[in-house]
Order: C-alpha cells, then structure tokens, then sequence
C-alpha cells in the first residue's frame, strides 16, 4: 500500500511538471503587465489579478496533493516546511509582494525535484528569475515614491543586477521600507547563487583532476605492467642463449 502511495505521488509531479512551468509563464506576464503598462485599463489590472491568484492556487493544490499522497505525511511536511510557509503567506497577508514570493518559492521548489533538470540549469533560471521578478517588484515599490530614483524598467534591471551581484554602485537606491527589504533579499540571493556557482565550478575542476589522475595511474600501471613483460621476456630470452637454444625444462 506504501509503495503505491509513493508511486502516485512519483507519476503526479512528473505528470505536472509541465503544466505548473507553463503556469509559472503565465503568472510572469501577469505580473509584468500592470507594472510594465501602469495605464492599461482596469479590466486587464482585475484578469491579470485573477491569473496571478490563480497559478498561485494551482501551485498550492499541487502541494496539498503531493502530502496526501506522500508515505509519511507529516516528514513529508517537516521536510517540506518552505513549500507550506509559501502556500501560507499570501493567505496571512494577501499582499500583491508576498504572493509573488509565495509563487516564486513554489516554484523553485517544485523545479528542484523535476529529474530533467540540471543544477545549471536550475541556478541559470533561478538568477534570471530573480533579476526580472525583483525588477518588476522594486519598480512597482519604488515608482510612486517621492523621494525615489527608480523610475523606469531599465533603472530597475540595473540596480537589480547590481545588487545581486552585490557590486552596489549607488547611482540606483531603493528609498522605501519594502524597497528596502526587497535589495536585503536580492543581495541574500546573490550570494547564495555565487556561492552555488562556485561551488559547482569547483567541483567540475576536482572531477576533471580526478579524472586525469585516474587516466595517468591507469597509463602508469600499463607502462609498468609492459617493463615487467618485457624483463620477463629478456630472461626467458638470455635463458635459451645460455642453454645453446635448447628450450627450458619448465617451458615444456
């Protein structure tokens, strides 16, 4: 019976995998027309609304399908706890911000267990994600802020990819709380992907040192395997020298 509940959540998230990424897509556009168009009618606002709570809900049905589903729900739970904060948070607060976190952890989440997924892969979206999402977020924050310097979509890109890459020149600040809050989160993220990045380009050269290690103790083993044939070869040869050519004994 366990290993059937295993298999059902197994063919449920690779069955899925596909239709939650292509919602992943919608929610983006959503989320980037009322902030890219601030004049767009507000039919587009209210449908652009309606899509973003909608991928959020399918995403959060996905998570309560995969407990039911899982052998051990609570450990699946305990060990899921990001994917339930996310599936929480906008409830607590139904701010616009927080459900694109919401949305934007479910999906990491969800990404990290599809199998044709690679770690380059991953971390590649994941840095490209951050930088549009943060944009459109630090924009949507900072655009009606008095003080503000953030303005248009290209001084949001800069100041994110700056601040991601932790460079910071300046020229670009976040003046409100939130905006505030979302340059903490993007710096955070930055290091941590750099560090992820690292870390996988070093362990790229270790294997590739590994592997040549292994190629030259294999050639040195057949390179000294060779001498030892050809010492064995030399002393068969000076034995028949020294017998006048007559074939040993033990070689009969």
């Amino acid at each position: 019976m366990k290993q059937r509940s295993g298999s059902a959540q197994a063919r449920w998230e690779q069955h899925t995998q596909r239709p939650l990424f292509g919602l992943a897509a919608v929610f983006a556009v959503a989320y980037a027309v009322p902030i890219v168009r601030p004049d767009a009618s507000a039919n587009v606002k209210w449908w652009c609304e309606v899509a973003e709570w909608a991928v959020w809900g399918a995403f959060a049905f996905d998570y309560l399908v995969r407990v039911a589903l899982a052998e051990r729900r609570w450990e699946f739970v305990r060990s899921h706890w990001l994917d339930l904060c996310a599936v929480v948070l906008p409830m607590v607060q139904p701010l616009r911000l927080l459900r694109l976190v919401a949305t934007l952890l479910l999906v990491g989440q969800r990404a990290r267990i599809a199998s044709q997924i690679r770690l380059t892969t991953y971390v590649g979206g994941s840095v490209i994600g951050l930088l549009m999402f943060g944009s459109l977020a630090v924009l949507s924050v900072e655009r009606g802020s008095p003080d503000g310097n953030i303005h248009t979509l290209g001084d949001a890109v800069w100041w994110s990819f700056t601040t991601m890459t932790t460079v910071g020149y300046g020229d670009h600040a976040p003046t409100t709380g939130l905006g505030r809050v979302l340059a903490v989160g993007l710096m955070l993220s930055g290091i941590a992907l750099l560090g992820v990045v690292t870390a996988n380009i070093a362990a790229w050269f270790i294997a590739r040192f590994e592997k040549d290690d292994a190629e030259e103790r294999r050639q040195t083993a057949a390179i000294a395997e060779l001498t030892e044939e050809v010492r064995l070869l030399r002393a068969e040869v000076a034995a028949l020298r020294s017998s006048g050519g007559a074939v040993p004994k033990q070689r009969l």
